[in-house]
């Protein structure tokens, strides 16, 4: 099985006390984004946890206790972008994360960590050119600590446009001409390209558009081939394995302004009042009225011969 924690919040940045706890205790509890009176509860133990991945803007606060996750499979997403504090308000700066990114690569490997660019919008500040210009900076300070980048344009929502906030899509001479330049520079410093859900129209480019956490991905980073059962998945297009989230939405405080995962700020600051580091649960306590569901769990990995040395 693999245990997500980065597709509804940032669990390394604002809640590593709380995850270490969970691996000491070994399980956790989930409370269902749609049926919230349904909690289920997944056992956190390397013989059925073949692979933790994460999704952060900032990993330095589990790098001091990083040595309680040897047993198990990791893989890292950790996003760098350029934009200022009108846009990322409490994201470490980037030097900041740069420097927790080489970290992580020093203590896990590599092929364990990929660098994520993205959302990419563009603005009368953050234009083609910047991110062409910032994104040579930052993978030039990469080198050698990861060999993927993941890229994404910006998905527009009802609440970003009401909020008169001026960011815009990226159109298709944008996204080629971004991809082009991208690609070229990653080359230079010894990286993939890869796009995250953006269908085929980059391959022409030498972009990797076959999905950005897939199982073949998975696979190097434990170094061990699997077996993963296929899933629908609510993206149409995306490739990935994503299930088995243990996050909630509206609990990220990193305030980004294009964040899917918050409704608001207000939300997420009442939501987080919640936390107990000691609870099961991210957010809240088991209630009686609770159904708590234990979820049969399996490992994926096959009885083949390691695949990476």
């Amino acid at each position: 099985m693999i245990i997500n924690t980065g597709t509804k919040t940032d669990i390394p940045a604002f809640f590593s006390q709380w995850f270490y706890r969970r691996i000491e205790e070994g399980f956790v509890y989930v409370r269902n984004t749609y049926n919230p009176s349904l909690v289920k509860k997944y056992l956190l133990h390397p013989h059925s946890v073949d692979c933790l991945t994460f999704c952060t803007k900032n990993p330095a606060p589990m790098l001091p206790k990083l040595h309680q996750l040897e047993p198990f499979g990791q893989f890292w997403f950790v996003s760098i972008t350029p934009y200022g504090k009108e846009i990322e308000p409490y994201v470490p700066s980037v030097h900041d994360v740069i420097a927790s990114f080489q970290s992580l690569s020093k203590s896990l490997g590599s092929h364990k960590v990929i660098w994520r660019y993205d959302p990419i919008f563009i603005n009368d500040v953050y234009t083609v050119e910047h991110h062409i210009k910032r994104f040579d900076a930052i993978a030039s300070s990469l080198a050698g600590y990861t060999h993927t980048c993941v890229i994404s344009f910006i998905d527009l929502y009802a609440k970003h446009i009401s909020s008169g906030l001026a960011i815009s899509m990226v159109h298709k001479n944008e996204r080629i001409q971004l991809a082009q330049a991208f690609f070229k520079i990653a080359q230079k410093y010894d990286m993939s390209l890869k796009t995250c859900v953006e269908g085929k129209e980059l391959t022409l480019y030498g972009v990797d558009c076959s999905g950005c956490m897939t199982q073949s991905v998975i696979e190097k980073a434990i170094g061990q081939a699997m077996s993963i059962p296929k899933k629908s998945t609510s993206r149409k297009g995306c490739s990935c394995v994503l299930e088995n989230d243990i996050g909630m939405y509206n609990s990220c405080l990193h305030g980004c302004v294009y964040c899917y995962a918050n409704t608001s700020l207000n939300a997420v600051r009442n939501n987080v009042k919640l936390h107990n580091p000691a609870s099961p649960l991210l957010l809240g306590e088991l209630l009686p009225t609770d159904t708590l569901q234990e979820v049969s769990q399996m490992s994926y990995k096959s009885r083949q011969a390691r695949l990476f040395d």
